[in-house]
């Protein structure tokens, strides 16, 4: 079981550049960046987990920039989006970026996704809440189409396009893994339709051996090979006991968080969970 690190990349927290060094010389597998475009002030929709909503979600980095940041100063820490808010971004834009990124860090890039829950914040980039699922699984595909076919075209209800090129094409082939975010059955009939792997988050009474199970009874329902899909759990308890029972459930890949402060606080953590890589 990989053990890696998700990180809000602020202006105000740790250089997302130091951070990637001291993640690769502790052994850690990878760093995945979260993100949100904006934040509405006018803050209509209620922060999920209640009270306020904190600071980081309203200074994070553009996460390709920062991955860029993080592949140039390392060489084998693999690079995630943790998640990419996809039906915020425009499809075409989205699959160079990804590209570029996995081409410049010699195939190192991972591409979780996930559909938001500010309504607000994708109304401002055109998406209907209503609409999210849709709309992400219509750019999913035209991602896929722009990294895998010579001359891409695709016609959906959201996504409409003839025959383009785009390169450079991703260094890892077919492509990237895509991961999908979230809980729900429906997230995981998605996961099983059109991407490589799950991207759960540890709450509400996860647990891993029924996780696996459940990725795994939808897969073979729909006739795939349950061995093509992976599980990264998202902020994964930073507990040596808690972390065996997923290595013994066949869990793929954790995530542990790194906190949105400076330096001196970031090192601490590091060190103090650095050993957990070693299970």
């Amino acid at each position: 079981m990989h053990v890696g690190t998700f990180h809000f990349p602020t202006d105000y927290g740790i250089d997302v550049r130091e951070l990637a060094r001291e993640l690769e010389a502790r052994g850690f597998e990878s760093l995945f960046v979260c993100e949100h475009t904006h934040i509405p002030a006018n803050r209509r929709t209620p922060f999920p987990s209640g009270g306020e909503l904190p600071k980081r979600y309203s200074h994070t980095h553009d996460p390709f920039v920062a991955l860029s940041f993080a592949a140039a100063a390392t060489r084998t820490l693999k690079l995630g989006t943790g998640i990419c808010l996809v039906p915020q971004h425009d499809p075409i834009v989205t699959a160079k970026s990804v590209a570029s990124v996995d081409q410049l860090s010699g195939g190192r890039f991972i591409f979780a996704m996930g559909a938001g829950w500010n309504a607000e914040e994708m109304e401002n980039h055109g998406t209907r809440f209503e609409d999210r699922f849709k709309v992400l699984r219509e750019r999913a595909l035209a991602i896929k189409a722009l990294w895998t076919q010579e001359e891409a075209e695709f016609h959906g209800e959201f996504v409409n396009f003839d025959k383009v090129w785009q390169y450079p094409k991703p260094k890892q082939k077919p492509h990237p893994p895509m991961l999908l975010g979230g809980e729900t059955d429906h997230t995981i009939k998605r996961v099983v339709e059109f991407c490589d792997g799950w991207f759960p988050r540890a709450r509400g009474g996860f647990e891993p051996k029924s996780a696996v199970a459940r990725l795994r009874a939808a897969a073979e329902a729909a006739g795939r090979d349950p061995a093509t899909l992976s599980i990264t759990v998202f902020a994964a308890p930073a507990d040596a006991a808690a972390l065996a029972t997923y290595r013994e459930a066949g869990i793929d890949r954790v995530l542990l968080e790194v906190p949105d402060k400076g330096r001196d606080d970031v090192m601490q953590v590091l060190d103090k969970i650095a050993p957990l890589t070693k299970g």
